[in-house]
């Protein structure tokens, strides 16, 4: 059985054409040197200061920069602007985790945490290096091409500023004006995700990578400003998490303008990193329910589910590897992160094989087959939808095989006949100690 499986995969990958992803996130290194062999180009367009395809978007030779309106999907300035204190900060994280770092250094990254200088900086260099990062995760290993699509966070303050210009009658349904308020500011983040989503499908991509999103605690700080706006004062507890819940339901709602507007791509969203579930408080873009949405939580290998991943049975669909995942940062450099950001990339990378492997599967088989094929997990069955991790090999042969078969009964024939991924012996290591890269907030 292992030998037909072997002979699978490898027919699915030398026959397979090239899936394309759009990498929605903060900028992508185009010129590092694990990104450029799967550097996705405009073959209609020239870098010249010109519109040759006539699709509106000048110079959009490797993508977008949704954020300023041109074709520059990285700011090169900032590279080597960084101190190294960033990179070090990570790699002592690492070590810490697998409890190979010394007193020393577990004594400088305590130390360092408390210095608001450095937690600038970081905020920075997270930004900067983030995309990167991802995108590197979902080409790995494959012919996947990438563009990269940079989002820039909706600046709440000024809509919140001139929302408390607006004088409230006393006698005033406040909480209906809150939603309302929550509605306009969700309508117009989600035009600019639309507006992304076109262009991706313009240019035919087969699956975008979302590791960007609010939260419950992110969004709690944009409601709770707003509250106290609208109702002169700070709201309790309660008022604060009701708040919270109406506006994350205001852009998962108006997110579903989003996914629908390229039916053809399936989006990839990470479930968040707050450590909470999605299925209680609630995560966006994550918590988007579509045919051509899925949404994936972090593992440590095949071992255990990170502590800081959201979770949910309704709202989290698998689970992939996100904890110290090695990749591409800009400047021919690469580092190893934790986050849900990194998870989610992994399984774009998969959908993208399977997709590679049968050009014509839509976006809701591709899901099947994703989730139809993972490996079983018994601390993953409270967790995720499908109870497990993603199966790479699995899902390869299953979308080979529905050249000539129904897509469930090829998830059911490459059940039968490529093995669960061989577990590692369990790591002594110490998950808590992990503290994520934040998933690119939509809104800052």
């Amino acid at each position: 059985m292992k030998l037909i499986a072997a002979l699978a995969v490898l027919g699915a990958l030398s026959s397979a054409q090239a899936a394309k992803i759009a990498v929605i996130d903060s900028g992508l290194d185009y010129k590092h040197e694990m990104i450029v062999p799967n550097l996705w180009t405009n073959a209609l367009e020239t870098e010249d200061n010109r519109d040759e395809d006539g699709n509106g978007y000048q110079d959009d030779v490797h993508g977008w920069n949704f954020a300023e309106q041109n074709g520059k999907i990285i700011d090169y300035k900032y590279l080597g602007t960084f101190s190294e204190d960033c990179k070090t900060y990570f790699d002592i994280q690492g070590k810490y985790f697998l409890h190979t770092a010394t007193e020393a250094e577990i004594a400088w990254i305590k130390a360092k945490v408390k210095e608001p200088a450095f937690l600038k900086e970081m905020g920075k260099f997270g930004n900067f290096v983030h995309g990167t990062h991802v995108a590197g995760i979902t080409i790995r290993e494959s012919k996947n091409e990438v563009m990269g699509l940079k989002l820039i966070p909706t600046e709440t303050k000024i809509f919140f500023e001139g929302l408390a210009k607006n004088k409230v009658a006393a006698s005033a349904d406040r909480w209906k004006i809150l939603e309302t308020a929550f509605t306009a500011l969700a309508t117009q983040q989600m035009k600019l995700l639309t507006d992304i989503a076109r262009f991706a499908a313009s240019h035919k991509a087969d699956v975008a990578n979302g590791s960007f999103g609010t939260g419950f605690k992110q969004g709690k700080m944009i409601s709770d400003n707003a509250f106290r706006i609208i109702f002169f004062k700070k709201p309790t507890e309660e008022e604060s998490n009701k708040a919270a819940a109406l506006f994350i339901s205001s852009l998962v709602k108006e997110g579903q303008k989003f996914v629908a507007a390229a039916p053809d791509i399936l989006f990839v969203f990470a479930a968040g990193n707050d450590g909470m579930s999605n299925d209680e408080f609630g995560t966006s873009p994550a918590n988007i329910k579509a045919d051509n949405v899925i949404t994936v939580g972090a593992t440590y290998k095949n071992e255990f589910f990170a502590p800081f991943s959201n979770f949910g049975t309704k709202m989290v669909d698998l689970a992939a590897p996100g904890m110290l995942i090695k990749s591409s940062i800009p400047g021919n450099d690469y580092l190893a992160v934790s986050g849900t950001s990194q998870a989610s990339p992994y399984v774009a990378n998969v959908a993208a094989k399977i997709k590679a492997a049968n050009m014509k599967l839509r976006p809701i088989d591709i899901k099947k087959i994703l989730m139809g094929t993972v490996d079983k997990k018994g601390f993953l069955t409270e967790k995720v939808t499908a109870g497990g991790i993603v199966n790479l090999d699995r899902a390869v042969v299953a979308a080979e095989m529905t050249n000539t078969m129904p897509v469930t009964d090829a998830i059911a024939r490459a059940e039968s006949q490529v093995k669960d991924a061989p577990v590692d012996a369990k790591s002594d290591v110490s998950p808590e100690v992990v503290t994520p890269m934040p998933l690119y907030p939509m809104f800052q």
